[in-house]
């Protein structure tokens, strides 16, 4: 177990050293450019995205012009996970830097951040940042330690709850006002997603170089319910008004996610929406002159999803999980391997492709160390890619990467280097059998070959039995 990281001394870092040595007697447009060396970071993330409903990550059907270009632009990385299968453990991995066998959050529910969590915003506003949210929050509900005005946000509007982001045309938005969280009301018949975007464009506008900021940008969408502005629908039906895609199996009215007769259609609307809100948050940087100064991160929190009307044949449809075996709920590849893009002009060099493996507990030692952080001492089972992006130095590794799940009969799932070890049903038995793939001949998990790797077996449940640790939410053993 690993909560702490060693690193070498980055270029970077002795940039910003030198900037802190020169502001002492350089003059104020001189520390005013020095400041301007931390980056700006805005992490843009979607609901229930499968890795192959992009374009660059060979997509066929679903228009995702402004992400393929920002892949061909920068950097495009094939094995990066998600924290874990589902959203709230993903984001809560994603924010403490830690391991689902290690954070508190592991599962969904009314299960908030602590006072003691420290998570990205709160390091990045000791650095001096600004920091704002639009989305779905989902780690904590108003009057509990997880609210977000107490977790470093300075400006936030979204939804606290999980569940209430299922709906893509609230009445009503939590919005941070005065050092607290309100809900306030929206126009009737208004996109969520859409007030997000323009929030986070209204954001981008009003910063200046005195200080850098962190957006996190968290869309609701491609989440069933499959509802989205007609625009983006009509790019998906054809003259008389039907989907591209017949034949169609309408989703009725009456259920826990909003009707739709075309949901292959509203499911490819959807994820071309999350494109052009992207676009608009590049054009609004680029505009402002802060793109060379800012990274750039697209990605999404888990698998894609078969709710709301979409089937397991629309998934195989669109090829929504590539060649990847599962979807939201498993620990299979198609659950947890996500899109993951970065973004930096200048630092990023372009048309990139990473085979590094990472996952999001390595998200906040990077964001931390590009902010002139130290990630040496960091209560993280991460390790920050900083080198990946930049080329800068040799990239450390991962020995494992490690997932355990409490839905479905409980599940645990370890990577390490091309084996892949997969236990199902483990609240019924601690011991039961391991499934085990070799990704590097078998990336769709097609051929368990733990019987003809048993020393191979024996060592993987010895990682994941060190791994899980104690936690008073959620155990196997109940």
């Amino acid at each position: 177990m690993r909560f702490s990281v060693k690193h070498g001394m980055y270029p970077l870092k002795s940039l910003l050293i030198l900037s802190l040595c020169l502001s002492c007697n350089g003059s104020p447009k001189e520390r005013e450019n020095q400041r301007s060396v931390k980056p700006n970071i805005v992490f843009i993330i979607a609901d229930d995205m499968g890795i192959g409903d992009l374009g660059s990550y060979g997509q066929e059907y679903i228009k995702t012009p402004h992400l393929d270009e920002m892949a061909s632009k920068g950097m495009r990385f094939t094995q990066f996970y998600a924290g874990s299968t589902v959203c709230a453990p993903s984001r809560a991995s994603l924010m403490t830097g830690q391991h689902t066998g290690v954070t508190h959050i592991r599962g969904n529910g009314e299960f908030p951040l602590r006072d003691q969590d420290t998570i990205i915003p709160q390091l990045l506003k000791k650095q001096g940042y600004r920091t704002a949210m639009y989305g779905k929050w989902g780690l904590g509900v108003e009057g509990t330690s997880g609210s977000p005005e107490k977790k470093g946000w300075d400006e936030f509007t979204g939804h606290l709850h999980h569940v209430d982001a299922h709906y893509q045309r609230p009445d009503s938005l939590w919005t941070l006002t005065d050092g607290m969280v309100k809900k306030m009301p929206v126009p009737a018949n208004s996109y969520g997603n859409d007030i997000f975007t323009r929030k986070a464009l209204s954001f981008i506008d009003g910063q200046t170089e005195e200080a850098p900021f962190f957006l996190y940008l968290s869309f609701t969408v491609p989440h069933a319910e499959l509802l989205v502005p007609q625009k983006y629908l009509d790019m998906y039906l054809d003259e008389q008004g039907d989907s591209q895609f017949a034949p169609e199996s309408a989703w009725p009215d009456g259920r826990h996610y909003g009707g739709q007769p075309f949901p292959k259609a509203a499911y490819a609307a959807m994820v071309s929406s999350i494109d052009d809100y992207v676009g608009q948050v590049m054009a609004a940087l680029k505009r402002k002159g802060l793109d060379e100064n800012t990274l750039v991160v697209f990605t999404s929190d888990n698998g894609t999803h078969i709710e709301g009307g979409r089937q397991r044949s629309d998934v195989d449809f669109f090829k929504s999980s590539g060649v990847y075996k599962g979807v939201k709920r498993d620990l299979y590849e198609g659950g947890i391997r996500e899109p993951f893009i970065a973004y930096w002009p200048g630092t990023i060099s372009a048309n990139k492709v990473s085979d590094h493996t990472g996952a999001f507990w390595d998200i906040l030692p990077t964001f931390y160390e590009l902010a002139g952080g130290s990630a040496d001492y960091l209560n993280t089972t991460g390790i920050s890619f900083v080198n990946e992006l930049t080329g800068a130095g040799t990239q450390e590794k991962h020995d494992h990467l490690y997932w355990e799940f409490y839905e479905g009969g409980g599940k645990q799932a370890l990577l390490k280097g091309p084996w892949k070890a997969i236990r199902l049903k483990v609240k019924q038995d601690r011991n039961a059998a391991i499934e085990l793939y070799n990704l590097s001949e078998d990336p769709s998990e097609t051929m368990n070959v733990a019987e003809k790797h048993p020393e191979i077996v024996k060592m993987m449940d010895s990682v994941m039995r060190v791994e899980n640790t104690p936690n008073p939410l959620f155990s196997f053993d109940r």
